[in-house]
């Protein structure tokens, strides 16, 4: 049975009847402690899709894309990645498997230091997929050149410069071959002249038709390459629409604001 959803009052959608959706968040509520961090979330994301997740700080966006792979927990509703249910109960290593098929890139880098930016790349296969070294390498390579990176395999990540390092970390993410990539600020961290390089990367993931879910406030790339824009606020998506409607003509008083500062700044 359908239940209402915030946006407009477009019911919330059947879990069941889903086959094209890779993430679905069906009545999902998240709480810190007193504080409802996400309220009724209702929203899918298409196989195929990109969708920029946007809204002022505090809104709820990380929160809402750490819930894709459980690094933070709900409190009630249902979430599912491509037909799992994330937050059912399972053992570590269940989740362990269901969370390598998530490509998630954190806004800092988290590379392992001590590690060669090649060896970065290929220690998650080879320990969670049981990849062979020399497979492990050759993909390692392959994706550093992707990345427009091939000349610092046998790097450090303290070598990198910031938007280098994001770079390596969308590698490492791709080495595990993931049908979805999740994307929390990352270029927040980085310098403005870094910036244009990650994002360069992701919009060729996307014209790859990657299915991408990214928390970002660089709207210039959600205006160009989201197929979807979310708008949050108070843990609620309050508009969702298409790139060029929800920028020129958002429907929401909370979103023409945010839009409104934006473009005074």
């Amino acid at each position: 049975m359908l239940s209402p959803n915030p946006i407009a009052g477009r019911p919330s959608p059947d879990p069941s009847g889903q086959e094209d959706a890779m993430i679905l968040f069906n009545q999902v509520d998240k709480w810190y402690g007193d504080y409802h961090a996400l309220t009724n979330v209702c929203a899918e994301v298409k196989k195929g899709e990109v969708v920029v997740v946007c809204g002022p700080s505090g809104s709820g966006k990380s929160t809402l894309i750490r819930t894709v792979n459980r690094l933070e927990e709900i409190k009630s509703g249902q979430l599912l990645f491509d037909g799992h249910d994330i937050h059912a109960p399972m053992s570590s290593m269940a989740l362990n498997k269901l969370r390598s098929r998530i490509g998630f890139v954190f806004q800092s880098f988290n590379l392992f230091p001590h590690l060669s930016v090649l060896e970065n790349i290929m220690l998650s296969p080879m320990r969670v997929l049981g990849v062979r070294r020399t497979d492990a390498k050759a993909k390692a390579q392959q994706l550093l050149e992707r990345v427009g990176l091939s000349s610092k395999a046998g790097a450090y990540p303290a070598q990198l410069s910031g938007g280098q390092q994001q770079r390596v970390a969308i590698a490492r993410a791709l080495a595990m071959e993931p049908p979805a990539m999740l994307f929390d600020e990352p270029t927040s961290a980085l310098d403005p002249e870094m910036v244009g390089e990650v994002l360069s990367v992701m919009r060729s993931l996307a014209d790859e038709g990657m299915t991408m879910m990214c928390v970002t406030h660089e709207m210039n790339f959600a205006r160009e390459v989201a197929d979807r824009v979310w708008f949050m606020d108070a843990g609620q998506i309050l508009e969702e629409a298409e790139p060029e409607t929800f920028f020129t003509s958002p429907q929401h008083p909370r979103a023409q604001r945010f839009l409104s500062d934006l473009r005074a700044h």
